[in-house]
């Protein structure tokens, strides 16, 4: 990471300056625990937004959809767990467009500066008299460190809470880029973003001046490193949501090709990749965090589809939860990955102990494989050997705990 930016111990969406943000309870969880997070900035921001391919995409991403084409400016983003109001239809889709009108008219702002989000169970109609109760208790309780409140409210089966912030100075002025995120299962994120076009839900912010067709830019560029690098389960959620906003109250204005650009890129992909990282850490019942790294490959798309077949193989997944060294595993989803290399000159490592030198057997004993693969994280390392693309990506073990989770599960 650049020397210039700073990490922000226990920082997070509230970090850059200007922004408030509640977490409450509104009654939508069983459990009672929080379950409506309101953000809010003080000045009009610039945003972007980066959703779900799903074709079954939810009521609240296609308000922010629509909300996007309209253009304009955003001061608010209102956002429910417990109920992802997805395939709910016309009426689904009133009650997040309602979830504006409620939040705006809290606030006294426009019902057009409102996006809402929306994380939980698929399927079932928003019960609205405690959307409209939540509402009204967030609009009251924001504050300028809610940040890690809503940064709670916003879980579902996470056992803990995501965020993330850095900053650098420009001419003495401070610029802060803060961020909180939720998903623990049903992440297989491949957001995009769209200009004219358990679930992962992020909210970054930030207090630099930035123009929307370069906040796009920079949104599309750190979602491809961070988020869309993530597989918990190869399952993508018809509500996966990015929104990045910017309200210029640090009174440093970001323009493309400068040093500031650059500085303000690396202080957001730090945000987006530690907030990425941090969904595969608390995957549902994961006891494994494991880096695929695949090199050498004849393109990036040869690296991207062998590190998805290896990511989304559950006998490659069950194995890791195991320890089990069983290196076949993977050989075998690299070759049904559609990625073009010959087999016969493919070398992988488990950390530093080399598996499989010419496709073959390299004879490092089992035992200290196994041993690697007792540690919480290790890097398995993919070296095709026909080319120089390369790609990383993030995933994680497939334990009971995910079965009983997801088997039983009714947020």
């Amino acid at each position: 990471m650049n020397e210039k930016i700073k990490i922000i111990d226990k920082g997070g969406v509230t970090s850059a300056q200007g922004y408030k943000a509640a977490g409450v309870t509104a009654g939508l969880k069983r459990s009672g625990k929080a379950d409506m997070a309101l953000i809010v900035s003080e000045n009009e921001a610039e945003f972007a937004g980066a959703f779900t391919t799903c074709v079954f995409k939810s009521a609240p991403v296609l308000v922010c959809e629509k909300r996007v084409k309209q253009g304009g400016k955003i001061k608010a983003v209102i956002i429910n767990s417990g109920n992802a109001n997805a395939c709910t239809g016309a009426k689904g889709f009133e009650s997040a467009e309602k979830m504006c009108s409620l939040t705006a008219e809290a606030l006294k702002i426009s019902e057009n500066s409102v996006l809402p989000a929306s994380t939980g169970r698929i399927g079932v109609q928003m019960p609205m008299d405690k959307i409209a109760n939540g509402i009204a208790k967030a609009s009251t309780a924001i504050k300028s460190d809610g940040g890690a409140e809503a940064a709670l409210a916003i879980m579902t089966t996470d056992t803990v809470p995501k965020e993330a912030a850095a900053s650098f100075e420009i001419n003495g002025k401070k610029v802060t880029v803060g961020g909180m995120v939720k998903g623990a299962g049903m992440i297989a994120p491949k957001v995009k973003t769209a200009e004219l076009h358990a679930t992962m839900l992020g909210f970054i912010t930030t207090d630099a001046a930035i123009d929307r067709k370069l906040l796009y830019k920079f949104l599309s560029n750190t979602v491809e490193e961070s988020f869309n690098k993530v597989n918990v389960d190869g399952d993508m959620s018809t509500n996966d949501t990015v929104i990045l906003m910017a309200n210029g109250a640090s009174g440093v204005e970001i323009k493309e090709n400068t040093p500031e650009a650059v500085l303000f890129a690396a202080a957001l992909d730090y945000v987006t990749t530690s907030l990425a990282k941090s969904m595969v850490m608390d995957g549902e019942g994961v006891t494994k965090f494991v880096t695929l790294e695949i090199t050498n490959a004849a393109s990036k798309n040869d690296a991207i589809l062998c590190a998805r077949a290896i990511s989304n193989s559950l006998l490659c997944k069950t194995a890791w939860f195991g320890g089990d060294p069983n290196w076949g595993r993977a050989m075998a989803a690299a070759g049904y990955s559609g990625a073009s290399f010959d087999p016969d000159k493919v070398d992988m490592h488990y950390d530093d102990k080399i598996v499989v030198k010419n496709g073959m057997d390299a004879g490092t004993p089992e035992k200290e494989l196994a041993e690697v693969m007792k540690n919480r994280s290790f890097t398995i390392k993919v070296n095709l050997n026909c080319g120089t693309a390369s790609y990383t990506m993030w995933t994680n073990d497939i334990s009971y705990d995910y079965v009983k989770i997801n088997a039983e599960y009714y947020t």
